[in-house]
């Protein structure tokens, strides 16, 4: 893999070990968060800490995103929430911001909006994959931009995952990706906490349904949410409840814009509501499955 200076945002469950990964393989990476301590591993490793998000950009090819909602990546890149300004105008012409997170599709257009006019890529690439997987080398990257720009990128989305899917041509259509694949999930999540509420509350066992189950559809997805649902088993959060929350709101906005009835968006976004207000907001997100079992009076 090509030596490539890299500018790194966003070192929580996901991104410190995406982060690592980089390192390890031999790239140069200067990383930024508002909490300098989380960046310790980091520079044992050999990664160097900017003291802000505009000296973390400086000189580098990509600039890799992980953060939580369209709010996080705005206030690093677009505000001059810093002293010294607004990251993306530091970012040199010809780089390319390779974001990872998980965004609305309308953020996503401004974004190549806002890169365009100033000559700098942009490359949506948000993943697949929960904390252990991105440790593990083995998420799934979505990746939607110009053909050349993707090419660029490549090794280092080989560096991050097991496998890369394009999706198109247009950034955008990478996010919508990843809210169709979230609410996949979510509608599992919801699936698996109604039919584990009807066992319990027939008095057996959901730990025989699963089995059943993962017989059925041997999948390692089913297996994991599936042992944690039946276990009631949610902390530590690989992936808190209220970013569900968000991920919900961000398929019921994408279909709005599509004119895309979807239901059960609504009911989950309803269920999440109610686990925040029970105060599951740091819980896993596949706490999601309390509720359905205390409106059930288990």
């Amino acid at each position: 893999m090509e030596n490539v200076k890299i500018a790194f945002f966003g070192l929580g469950n996901m991104g410190e070990p995406m982060a690592l990964n980089l390192v390890d393989a031999g790239q140069e990476v200067r990383v930024y968060n508002r909490t300098p301590s989380k960046a310790a591993r980091l520079v044992e490793k050999g990664a160097r800490i900017a003291r802000s998000p505009k000296e973390a950009v400086r000189d580098a090819d990509i600039a890799i995103t992980m953060l939580a909602n369209d709010e996080a990546v705005r206030d690093i890149l677009l505000a001059p929430a810093q002293p010294d300004g607004a990251a993306i105008d530091a970012l040199p012409r010809g780089a390319i911001h390779m974001g990872t997170s998980t965004i609305s599709v309308a953020f996503s257009k401004e974004l190549e909006q806002e890169h365009s006019r100033r000559g700098q890529g942009y490359v949506a690439s948000p993943v697949l994959g929960r904390p252990e997987a991105a440790a593990a080398k083995k998420l799934w990257v979505m990746a939607a931009g110009p053909g050349d720009q993707v090419e660029r990128c490549r090794p280092v989305m080989e560096a991050l995952g097991r496998g890369i899917s394009v999706m198109g041509t247009q950034p955008w259509q990478a996010n919508v990706t990843k809210i169709a694949a979230n609410f996949m999930l979510l509608a599992l999540l919801e699936a698996f906490g109604e039919a584990f509420a009807l066992f319990r509350k027939s008095g057996m066992d959901p730990h025989a349904l699963l089995e059943i189950l993962n017989g059925l559809f041997n999948s390692p997805v089913y297996a994991n949410y599936g042992r944690m649902i039946a276990d009631r088993q949610f902390q530590p959060a690989g992936f808190r409840l209220k970013l569900g929350l968000k991920d919900a709101g961000l398929a019921l906005a994408a279909a709005q814009d599509a004119a895309v009835p979807m239901p059960l968006a609504s009911l989950v976004r309803d269920h999440y509501l109610s686990a925040i207000a029970r105060g599951l907001e740091d819980a896993d997100w596949s706490a999601l499955a309390e509720v359905i079992a205390q409106n059930a009076g288990l």
